[in-house]
């Protein structure tokens, strides 16, 4: 399993707006608990409905992206060493 940094960049998200609300902060990776996987996301789309979402109340679909597990806590449901 690669090792992974331990900060990493964001985009965060202070207040409903346009693009000026998204700002770049930096966060510490998290760390997965108990029955737990940490998921590293290699690309992630922006769709209208996220544009809704962003600018205010808006029901958020559910989304899907391109992604593999980078860590998993003790006891995560349907982990194993030979699936990470």
């Amino acid at each position: 399993m690669e090792k992974l940094p331990a900060q990493m960049t964001v985009i965060g998200i202070s207040k409903p707006g346009g693009p000026e609300v998204l700002l770049p902060e930096t966060r510490a990776v998290p760390v997965p608990g108990p029955g737990e996987i940490l998921i590293k996301v290699a690309t992630a789309g922006v769709n209208r409905p996220d544009v809704a979402q962003r600018s205010g109340p808006a029901i958020c679909p559910a989304w899907k992206s391109p992604a593999k597990s980078s860590r998993s806590g003790p006891a995560a449901p349907g982990t194993s060493s030979a699936t990470r």
